[in-house]
């Protein structure tokens, strides 16, 4: 039964115009049964349940104290972003919430006012907030750009290149970073809420404003001493000396769950003329939810759940192991006889399994945090010095380090391993986290070779073959989610570069398969055979370097042939069409299609539905043949194609 919880303040707000009407001493009241609102929404949906817990004091006083949606209020990500939702007029379809045709798990452009930055990478937060700060200074209009950026996220380079140039916005720019790991604060009490409110206050930064400019007109010397000397000095009271060199006037830290200190302390900073001002503020994810609370992730992304308990509905056990955790287990395996072998992710040991590696070879495990740039060029560091590293990063979030990819590893032709996750559709997380290009981005560079495999046991296989490719550098993608249920290989084996199988055999049509469509094409070759069209299924196995043998062999022995993939144009299609026009294949009239993902973002759905949307599942195979046959169905039967 669905928990509805009992929320009479909260059913007056629907946007931050409402919620400024309501003294600040209902505010608590509000918060409380914001939180509960949320708990009761992801109970239905499943989603990110943890971050956004921590931050519902935080953004019910953002809302309360800027003017939003003219300062406009940039969250980084977006995982913490559901209270936001709640309040800016979309509370009655969170129950939609990463389902087709509802409301993005992250904050996007189109669907509100009050989202002026879609984010789903990290880090990218400061820089657009900056962006909009410096272009309402320019063009006079009011309005201030405010970031809310997680402690995690400031782990990454981008964050530190925008506060490095965030001097020129002034005022007008506003970072809180949300610090819910306590890795940057000391324990926060009562003195730091004071020291906070004080160092924010008018009262200060005007007797702070007037020594400057007395000082200045004193010896430089002087001066600059005095200036550090009082920067310092807060900075040992507070902890923001990094934060001032950067070129920030720092106020924190503050317990992001005490209304009475976040107010006060947000006013003073929307009414300072200081600036660019960073407020250091502490949370607990998963805040104010006993289970999330308990839990190792605090709940950071859930099945739907029983609010009562926080059991979560995860299905039925068992089944086909999950594509990540076969790399994980195979790698760590291999890793066993093979010290040379070393395993890197950023940010996600658990969705990349990496953690598995970790358990059996921690001295050989690396998480560099959310930093794709370093984490490529640190294992071309690894690659040069006689290692074998294996990068492991969702496709994705691998596109942030293509610089790295191309200028350090591949012009230099480092054999760096890039097993790269989430290739393809990815469901509930929509555009944004979808591996649509990997294939596009990856095969048009020299020295590469680009596999993905049809199933888990070719994965172990795949991985065995990075292992020992020392040539040069060497990708493997495979999609999110479980395999199809194969036994997996008790001993793995390294396959021969550029080599494809025939897994079925026929005369009149030849389906090239690359990656995990393979299931799809022999339902598609079941069908046409039915039809009396004599079908060839193919798993090409890599990408690049391509198996011309074969397919020189297939596109001449067959009418129709046809290749799919679950990826961008660019890819795998692509360069089977440039090679068979640059061999003269297609000149005596084969008939040559390509499928792939289509050239739009496709927001979250299933990942069925988003594949049958894509165009990529068996019925559609069969369609693409047909019409290159130039007969309907109807007109195709036992006996075959009509003459």
């Amino acid at each position: 039964m669905t928990h509805r919880p009992d929320t009479p303040l909260l059913d007056t707000v629907d946007t931050p115009a409402d919620l400024r009407k309501l003294k600040s001493s209902q505010l608590r009241q509000l918060a409380d049964e914001l939180r509960e609102e949320v708990v009761s929404s992801v109970s239905v949906t499943g989603g990110h349940l943890g971050a956004g817990l921590g931050v519902v004091e935080l953004t019910t006083a953002i809302h309360y104290v800027f003017n939003t949606p003219e300062d406009r209020l940039i969250w980084d990500v977006g995982h913490q972003c559901y209270p936001h939702k709640i309040l800016t007029g979309r509370r009655s379809r969170m129950r939609t919430i990463r389902q087709g045709g509802g409301l993005s798990g992250f904050t996007k452009r189109a669907e509100s006012e009050y989202d002026p930055f879609g984010a789903a990478h990290s880090s990218t937060s400061i820089s657009a907030a900056l962006g909009f700060a410096v272009a309402n200074k320019l063009s006079g209009r009011p309005g201030r750009g405010i970031a809310v950026i997680g402690d995690g996220a400031m782990s990454a380079g981008m964050a530190y290149e925008a506060m490095n140039n965030a001097e020129q916005a002034g005022n007008r720019l506003v970072v809180i970073l949300n610090d819910n790991d306590m890795s940057i604060a000391p324990p926060v009490g009562g003195l730091s809420a004071y020291l906070a409110r004080a160092v924010s206050s008018s009262e200060y930064l005007g007797l702070r404003s007037l020594a400057k400019r007395v000082a200045s007109k004193i010896h430089r010397r002087i001066y600059n001493a005095a200036e550090k000397a009082e920067e310092f000095a807060r900075g040992m009271a507070t902890g923001g000396t990094l934060f001032e060199e950067l070129g920030f006037y720092y106020v924190g830290p503050i317990d992001g769950h005490n209304l009475d200190h976040l107010i006060p302390v947000l006013e003073n900073v929307r009414d300072s003329d200081q600036g660019p001002i960073l407020v250091h503020v502490v949370t607990k994810k998963g805040k104010g939810y006993a289970p999330a609370e308990a839990a190792a992730d605090k709940y950071h992304g859930v099945a739907k759940f029983d609010v009562i308990t926080g059991k979560q509905d995860k299905g039925k056990g068992g089944g086909p192991p999950a594509y990540q955790n076969v790399f994980g287990d195979t790698l760590a395996s291999l890793a066993d006889s093979d010290d040379r072998i070393c395993a890197i992710t950023a940010a996600m040991p658990s969705g990349t399994g990496v953690d598995r590696f970790a358990q059996a070879h921690p001295d050989r495990a690396f998480d560099v945090g959310i930093a794709e740039q370093h984490a490529v060029t640190f294992a071309a560091g690894l690659a040069a010095q006689g290692m074998r590293p294996f990068c492991a990063i969702y496709s994705t979030f691998l596109q942030r380090a293509y610089d790295q990819v191309v200028h350090d590893v591949a012009i230099q032709n480092l054999p760096v391993r890039f097993a790269i996750d989430r290739a393809g559709l990815v469901g509930a997380d929509g555009a944004t986290h979808a591996g649509s290009f990997d294939l596009a981005y990856l095969c048009t560079l020299p020295n590469f070779v680009v596999m993905a495999p049809s199933d888990e046991a070719e994965l172990v296989h795949m991985t065995k073959t990075a292992v020992e490719h020392d040539s040069g550098p060497i990708a493997l993608r495979y999609p999110r989610g479980n395999g199809t249920g194969v036994a997996l290989p008790a001993v793995p084996e390294a396959l021969e570069i550029g080599k494809g199988r025939i897994v079925r055999n026929g005369q009149k049509v030849a389906i090239l398969s690359l990656g995990t469509r393979l299931g799809e094409a022999l339902k598609a070759a079941d069908t046409l055979d039915a039809k009396g069209l004599s079908t060839t299924v193919a798993d090409l196995r890599f990408a690049k370097p391509l198996d011309e043998d074969l397919i020189r062999k297939l596109l001449t022995s067959h009418e129709v042939c046809v290749t799919v993939e679950e990826a961008a144009v660019g890819g795998f299609g692509a360069h089977v069409l440039t090679m068979a026009s640059d061999a003269g294949l297609i000149d005596a009239g084969l008939k040559l299609r390509t499928m792939r993902l289509p050239d739009l973002f496709q927001d979250q759905d299933n990942p069925d539905r988003q594949y049958d949307e894509a165009g990529l599942n068996a019925p559609h195979i069969v369609e693409t043949v047909l019409k290159a046959l130039r007969h309907n169905a109807t007109d195709v039967g036992e006996a075959g194609v009509r003459a």
